[in-house]
């Protein structure tokens, strides 16, 4: 070889040991980084929603009712994921339900089984499996509704016309019913009537915290009590009802007269909260009424009684609702977004929601930005009647925009202060008749996403 030539691979070679140490020198730099970065404390994230109660509220036991909850391995493992409720003879049933288009096997089960006339001196019961939604399973979900419901019939001994059951979880996956079935005869051996909490976790699915709540009425000769518990984090944004709700009375009163108060209480409580505008295909609100009360019966709609047993559901069915906003995905907020001075009550509910729902209102919350501006794009994009010159726009008491600008008090600092607290209302009043409402939904935070861009994962 010349000489040239072994100059040119002598410098070729020192060029080639010059680049081999300096990735070795970089990859002990890389080193020493992962070690730092694995002796390095990690900071925790908290699972539980910063606006959770601090505990399960204590449920009174409603005589007639039992629970039962076991763990079938539907989705979860290591957790409980199906539950069942059983109810006296005697009871009476109502329910509302989502108007999905696309709602789920068991929805329109259920809803032709209470559409049927109801054999009230046998008992009842509900089984609701999380993890699996059985919604857009075609004619296969019909026969896991019917083979649940159907060893629920048997072994707890009540009418398969009396079975009531609810599925929540991933859509367009078959339900592996035959897991259900597998712990039908372990849940009916455990029905015990202090299993409400237990029950309340089984049907969780990206919930942090389970839901309960409840109320007592003084009747004519006795107290009568409500009891009840829901599920719902994610897919929040109902029309009829909202995720699963299921309350307990032990009440004497009839079917129809429930059903209507159930119905006409929904409007303001499940109806107006959103936590990300979906509505879910499983969203279901049953109630049962045992008869078990010494309380003289509810009868008249008009009687005091009545009025008050209705104003105690409807407490009731308000604290599960704000309850499902306050563990909304990824939530650090409770908002109520109060509109006042609508033309017509359909107007001030598209308002209400045209803010709760929009992505750069809810996203200015988390950032807690006092970013007005985009609270008066919602309005205007509503579809609702709205005047610029009449519209007022407010922070808790702190009125930031009125007479069609921004108001000549407004003080950012004290603005972006009120920002930073939990529970936040935002005012819109519209100047153009009577009509109000209030909807309650959360901030929209990276969690979120998080959750949701690997649900099935």
């Amino acid at each position: 070889m010349g000489m040239k030539k072994w100059k040119a691979k002598a410098k070729e070679l020192k060029a080639e040991l010059k680049s081999a140490k300096k990735a070795v020198k970089n990859g002990a730099k890389a080193a020493t980084s992962a070690a730092a970065a694995k002796a390095a404390p990690v900071k925790k994230v908290s699972l539980v929603s910063p606006l959770a109660p601090a505990a399960f509220p204590d449920l009174p036991m409603i005589d007639g009712v039992e629970f039962a909850s076991a763990q079938a391995g539907i989705k979860y493992q290591g957790r409980s994921d199906v539950t069942l409720m059983k109810v006296a003879a005697g009871s009476t049933i109502a329910g509302v339900f989502t108007t999905s288009s696309t709602r789920a096997a068991c929805v329109h089960d259920c809803q032709a089984k209470l559409a049927l006339k109801p054999d009230e001196t046998a008992g009842a019961a509900i089984i609701v499996n999380s993890g699996n939604a059985n919604a857009f399973t075609g004619a296969i979900g019909q026969a896991s509704v019917d083979a649940v419901t159907g060893a629920v019939a048997k072994a707890a001994g009540v009418p398969a016309s009396r079975v009531f059951s609810s599925s929540t979880g991933v859509i367009g996956e078959p339900l592996p019913h035959d897991r259900i079935v597998a712990k039908v005869e372990e849940l009916t051996a455990g029905l015990d009537a202090g299993g409400i909490e237990a029950a309340a976790r089984a049907i969780m699915t990206t919930d942090t915290f389970p839901k309960g709540a409840c109320a007592e009425v003084e009747g004519e000769g006795g107290v009568i009590r409500i009891a009840g518990i829901a599920k719902g984090s994610g897919m929040i944004a109902p029309n009829m009802a909202t995720m699963l709700v299921y309350l307990f009375t032990d009440a004497k009163i009839p079917q129809k007269t429930l059903q209507k108060m159930l119905s006409r209480q929904v409007d303001d409580t499940f109806n107006a909260i959103t936590v990300d505008s979906d509505t879910s295909t499983s969203d279901a609100l049953i109630i049962a009424a045992t008869g078990r009360s010494t309380a003289a019966p509810i009868g008249d709609l008009r009687s005091k009684v009545a009025k008050d047993f209705e104003a105690a559901l409807r407490a009731v069915m308000m604290d599960l609702a704000h309850q499902v906003v306050k563990d909304g995905e990824g939530a650090t907020k409770f908002v109520e977004v109060r509109v006042t001075g609508a033309a017509t009550p359909r107007d001030a509910h598209l308002i209400g929601m045209s803010i709760a729902n929009s992505p750069l209102v809810k996203t200015a919350i988390a950032g807690e930005d006092a970013n007005w501006g985009r609270v008066v794009a919602a309005v205007g994009k509503s579809g609702a009647k709205a005047e610029r010159d009449l519209l007022t726009i407010s922070f808790g008491e702190m009125i930031l925009a009125e007479k069609g600008w921004r108001s000549p008090d407004y003080d950012e600092a004290a603005a972006s202060a009120y920002m930073k607290g939990q529970e936040l209302v935002i005012g819109v009043d519209l100047g153009l008749g009577t009509a109000e409402k209030s909807i309650w939904t959360c901030d929209l935070t990276h969690r979120y996403i998080d959750i949701n861009a690997d649900y099935r994962s």
